[in-house]
């Protein structure tokens, strides 16, 4: 069996998917994704294609290695998103073959089924105490939000307060039907993340996310001492190589490597087992599509120290686009009671629509993230 045909489609809110084609007829999607370097990561894809085009995608550990020791200068998020999103694409290909799920294939199940949060309030979290009774109503039992909007290095406490009395609200309005996450998004500063840390230490939360950017992570052992909340990182963490540090350093809970970012499934299984060796829990980063997500479910069901998956559907940035629009068979992503069901179909298990691919890739624009200054005009981290 050998690959033969490639194609990329750019879709809204900021996805990129990718197909590829062996010359048996067998399909693979995947989802290589920087967001807001879409453009970038498909020219890494192309480059990558010439090279596999013609393999046996049966191979996928030695294609891995070809495109990660192939370049002198490697690792980053463009190159390693470009080798998730043909890493998943070639498991759900090897899937299909033997007609099995990925899964299976990787040791097969190690549960039933995968509990999963739902993302409430924005990029400047307002209106949480309805979203989180909306959240409630839907089943969810877990939730996440984004706890500050921009913070300068030293900032004022009124900032930690409002970041406060938004859980107290969700507290108030929902009781301890939800268990909270907090996501500090890396725009927090170490100092600031200390007093923001032990100020919603009583809130009791679930974790609290990249309290600081991945390259400030030696400030995780100040801010670990200043809490007894679970401190979670490492979306933006590449590769086994990076997270080796992180899990002898000893002062994280909980990882959070993103399967289109951080080389696929074939890499997440190792960070995951990295992990376990530490005692050390897994949640893996999707704030993307249906095909990131299938790749997610089929590493979560056979990796026992997976505790929660991140699922985006009706998170704030799917404008133009939503977990659930680019599926044949919009039924394998079900929740009930905040969990899925493993997905039981040969390969990733998700039937991707490509004729809408095909019509929403037309004049799709580059979707960039927001950036923002300080009160003093300074840029700040979002």
């Amino acid at each position: 069996m050998k690959l033969v045909e490639m194609k990329l489609y750019k879709v809204p809110p900021r996805w990129l998917f990718l197909k590829l084609v062996t010359d048996t007829g067998i399909e693979g999607w995947g989802e290589p994704i920087v967001e807001g370097r879409a453009d970038t990561v498909a020219t890494a894809v192309e480059e990558f294609w010439l090279y596999l085009k013609g393999k046996d995608p049966m191979r996928i550990e030695d294609l891995w290695q070809y495109m990660y020791r192939s370049g002198f200068y490697r690792g980053g998020p463009e190159t390693m998103s470009a080798i998730a999103g043909i890493d998943q694409a070639l498991w759900d290909i090897k899937g299909k073959y033997y007609n099995a799920p990925v899964y299976d294939l990787l040791g097969g199940a190690c549960r039933d089924k995968i509990r999963v949060y739902r993302w409430i309030g924005g990029d400047r979290p307002d209106d949480v105490a309805i979203t989180a009774k909306e959240a409630v109503s839907q089943g969810y039992n877990a939730i996440k939000m984004n706890g500050t909007e921009e913070m300068h290095y030293i900032d004022s406490f009124r900032k930690i307060e409002n970041v406060c009395m938004r859980v107290q609200a969700i507290r108030d309005a929902v009781g301890n039907k939800l268990d909270i996450a907090v996501d500090f998004h890396g725009r927090v500063h170490k100092t600031m993340a200390k007093v923001l840390a032990r100020e919603l230490d009583s809130f009791h939360l679930m974790f609290i996310e990249e309290p600081v950017l991945s390259q400030n992570n030696e400030a995780l052992r100040e801010i670990a001492r200043a809490t007894t909340t679970p401190v979670a990182t490492g979306e933006r963490m590449f590769s086994r190589w990076e997270f080796k540090n992180l899990l002898q350093d000893g002062y994280v809970d909980i990882i959070q490597p993103d399967l289109s970012h951080a080389g696929g499934i074939s890499e997440c299984k190792k960070i995951a087992a990295m992990a376990e060796a530490y005692d050390v829990a897994v949640a893996p980063h999707c704030p993307l599509g249906p095909v990131a997500l299938g790749a997610c479910l089929a590493l979560d069901s056979c990796t026992p120290n997976v505790f929660i998956q991140e699922q985006s559907l009706g998170i704030h940035y799917n404008k133009g686009g939503d977990l659930l629009d680019y599926l044949v068979d919009t039924s394998v992503y079900q929740y009930k009671d905040s969990f899925i069901e493993l997905i039981d179909k040969p390969g990733l298990g998700v039937e991707v629509n490509e004729e809408k691919l095909k019509e929403a890739s037309m004049n799709c624009p580059t979707w960039k993230n927001p950036v923002w200054r300080n009160y003093d005009g300074t840029i700040a981290e979002w």
